[in-house]
């Protein structure tokens, strides 16, 4: 009698794990904010099943912040997408609450990071359209390296990449993309580590906007760029329109010193910023061309630099040397101005005392 008991007890717990349902969930366990937060799981409910699944902040206690529904599909699995867009830094989880039993495992904690701190662009974020978009600034993590970039345009499209660009010493890179039309590019940085961030870039005509009522004049920002140092500077030339104030800066992330000759001929050095804040000219009522000479402070950088002007012509980086920087020379001095060397002196002297002594010895 014990035995029929046993062996029935043993079939109703059969039956009863065989009847549990089970669920299989998968996330990253760290994700930079602005990446989709992907979740992906497997389970024993049947085809068409709907499955919820719950994002959740944890701090002292959990708060809800988003909820999906999957569906099971043919092949048993489900799969639902976060937008992490604004999601502050910290640890989260995903659920799925009341799953069921057994060795299922229906929870995974995910910590999400920002890391778009480390992107610093040199370039401008606004930019007039020439047919190119230049996109030049460092990432501190990823020096001697590289960076994957991508760019997506304003109708949605990927027109570059990703594709891996190479890094500098500093995580220096520079980028030049081919591009036909206005609106705002997104720009993305994914590195060794995942994900690291974008920044937009907007690209406008560069020419007066006339609004209702009110007329909007848009100021054209031109530029010009090249790698300098302090053994190979430099050099830039812009010409003013008309007699209007000039407005001319260099770009950042270098310390630079900065060297121009003003209209009436005279030399200036500028080096009042650090590597963090442009160096900054205003040249007022100038109709003549301008020159630049801008190279690093430091004698170890080599590194791109961005001169770029408000109420310019035209600025360009000069193929020679200007002839306003030619080295000065002295003008010789004639050689009785010469002063005279110790030899020569020394001669002299001797001359005079054997002058002298035969002055001396005749009259004796």
């Amino acid at each position: 009698m014990k035995r029929i008991v046993l062996l029935v007890l043993v079939f109703f717990m059969l039956i009863s794990g065989a009847s549990a349902y089970q669920v299989f969930i998968y996330a990253p366990d760290t994700l930079t904010v602005g990446k989709p937060l992907v979740v992906n799981g497997t389970t024993t409910f049947g085809i068409g099943t709907p499955i919820d699944v719950v994002l959740y902040r944890q701090v002292t206690t959990s708060t809800e912040v988003k909820r999906k529904i999957a569906y099971v599909q043919s092949d048993n699995t489900f799969r639902v997408v976060f937008d992490t867009t604004n999601l502050q830094t910290g640890l989260y989880k995903v659920e799925v609450p009341a799953s069921g039993t057994g060795d299922s495992i229906s929870m995974r904690q995910v910590r999400l990071i920002d890391r778009s701190d480390e992107i610093t662009l040199t370039s401008q974020m606004t930019q007039t359209l020439s047919g190119k978009m230049y996109i030049d600034g460092k990432i501190t993590e990823d020096t001697n390296s590289g960076v994957q970039i991508a760019v997506i345009g304003p109708d949605n499209s990927v027109i570059y990449g990703p594709m891996y660009v190479d890094t500098d010493s500093l995580g220096g890179f520079d980028v030049v993309v081919p591009i036909s039309q206005t609106g705002d590019y997104e720009v993305s940085f994914t590195d060794d580590q995942g994900y690291v961030g974008s920044r937009t870039i907007s690209i406008i005509e560069g020419h007066e906007t006339i609004a209702p009522e009110t007329t909007v004049t848009t100021t054209t920002i031109l530029s010009a760029h090249g790698r300098t140092s302090r053994d190979n500077p430099i050099y830039f030339i812009v010409q003013p329109v008309g007699d209007a104030p000039v407005t001319i800066s260099t770009s950042t992330s270098v310390d630079w010193v900065v060297e121009y000759v003003d209209a009436n001929g005279d030399l200036h050095t500028i080096n009042d910023q650090g590597d963090i804040t442009p160096e900054k000219i205003v040249a007022n009522g100038v109709d003549k061309p301008l020159y630049f000479k801008v190279y690093p402070y430091k004698y170890s950088v080599s590194a791109e630099v961005y001169l770029y002007t408000e109420n310019a012509d035209s600025v360009m980086v000069s193929p020679t040397v200007p002839a306003v920087f030619g080295v000065t020379t002295l003008a010789p001095v004639s050689p009785a101005e010469s002063p005279k060397s110790p030899l020569a002196t020394a001669g002299s002297m001797a001359a005079v005392c054997m002058a002298s002594l035969f002055i001396q010895l005749r009259r004796h």
